[in-house]
């Protein structure tokens, strides 16, 4: 088990946002969470990410307790994320977006100000590697402005990946996308599983259900189920809080 969250109970001033939040997650994995807004689940990436610390619990990575770590230790431990709303660098090119990711997963930053980036030729070939595998290496030179919105999302991922991470949190990659982008993405998840452990928000239902291995139901900051995506289909409270009371398709 490469993550292992529990008891997890999360306030903002008054509001109580997780109530005893567990949930675990083995290597190599890929494990949805679903669930309304206001869930929690955002706030959960929040907490992996060490942008936040939980009021009380442990959340528990490769052996090692990481609540309450800061967010440039995270990295470092091997955890990556991307973001609802796309993130990068508009005006640099895709290359040195993902460039800059790889780089800052380095143990130092010394001699930065004074190397030029073409110094770094282990860097530029993860970079461009990453890009081959999200499909972007064709465009590497081009400003991320540049491109289409379906293919910033996948620049975002490539980010996301030039960390070489362990542990990849994927928050909402098909948001805003139409429906051959989303399928696009869908299918460069698929390319990723096995490789990465993942854990994904995504509202989409279709996404969700031909993506993950396993599926975690959030509702008002807990797990109210959990199974493989046929079981969380059948099951009745999943479909009260969350589909209405009707089974998707």
């Amino acid at each position: 088990m490469i993550l292992d969250v529990r008891g997890i109970d999360t306030y903002y001033g008054l509001g109580h946002i997780l109530h005893g939040l567990s949930l675990h997650v083995a290597e190599g994995e890929v494990v949805a969470l679903l669930g309304r807004n206001g869930a929690g689940k955002t706030t959960f990436f929040n907490l992996l990410t060490g942008q936040l610390a939980p009021t009380s619990g442990r959340i528990v990575f490769d052996g090692r307790d990481i609540a309450g770590t800061p967010s440039h230790r995270i990295a470092h431990l091997g955890i990556a994320r991307s973001f609802q709303r796309t993130s990068i660098f508009p005006t640099l090119s895709i290359l040195d977006n993902v460039w800059l990711a790889a780089f800052a997963r380095q143990a130092s930053w010394r001699g930065l100000a004074w190397r030029r980036t073409d110094g770094y030729p282990a860097l530029a070939e993860r970079a461009m590697a990453v890009l081959e595998e999200v499909g972007l290496a064709g465009k590497a030179a081009a400003p991320a402005r540049a491109i289409s919105h379906g293919e910033q999302r996948q620049l975002e991922l490539a980010i996301a990946l030039a960390a070489n991470p362990r542990l990849l949190l994927l928050d909402e990659p098909a948001a805003g996308l139409s429906s051959d982008e989303t399928q696009k993405m869908v299918a460069l998840v698929r390319t990723l599983k096995g490789r990465y452990t993942i854990i994904l928000i995504e509202h989409k239902i279709d996404v969700v259900m031909s993506m993950s291995d396993r599926i975690s139901v959030m509702h008002f900051g807990s797990v109210i189920a959990e199974g493989m995506p046929a079981e969380i289909q059948r099951n009745a409270e999943v479909r009260r809080a969350y589909l209405g009371g009707i089974a998707p398709s």
